[in-house]
């Protein structure tokens, strides 16, 4: 650092040597506000890993849906329960159009995903839910919409949803 300085000392005068520190130092600022603001804020859902802890030798696959949704009016009209989303999901989706992103994953029992593939837009949408067949019938919709990263564990109970560290 002292070199740094020296030579900096030695070749400008002391105006131009505190210009060119100015200079540097909002090239750093800025660098760094940009690196703020780009980042993914908490709250966006980032990335999703799903598992089944069910017995592998079952032959059951259990359908995980992960619904973006973009649009005021579609959250209040979206399903509460699994039954309502399963039984309505065609009508749905076609009604909602591009107000939505849905995914949809199909795991075998004993599987682990290492990353559900997300919509590019997923961090815009109002809010993210999640609804899985095996599930409880009267089970609502899991608002995921404040996790980064988000577990997704399949056992013979249901489902369970939490953060994933």
């Amino acid at each position: 650092m002292r070199n740094l300085l020296a030579f900096f000392l030695n070749r400008h005068s002391r105006s131009e040597n505190f210009l060119l520190y100015m200079l540097n130092y909002k090239s750093i600022s800025l660098l760094l506000l940009i690196a703020i603001f780009l980042r993914p804020s908490a709250g966006e859902v980032n990335s999703i890993y799903i598992s089944s802890k069910l017995d592998p030798n079952a032959i059951i696959i259990t359908q995980v849906d992960i619904v973006f949704v973009y649009d005021q009016d579609i959250l209040e009209k979206f399903p509460s329960t699994k039954t309502a989303w399963y039984s309505n999901q065609r009508r749905f989706i076609s009604e909602a159009g591009d107000k939505i992103d849905l995914v949809s994953v199909f795991i075998p029992q004993g599987f682990d995903s290492q990353s559900v593939s997300l919509p590019q837009r997923g961090n815009d949408a109002l809010k993210t839910f999640v609804f899985a067949q095996h599930d409880d019938s009267e089970a609502p919709p899991i608002d995921i919409s404040t996790f980064e990263r988000v577990r997704i564990e399949i056992d013979e109970f249901g489902i369970l949803v939490s953060r994933q560290n």
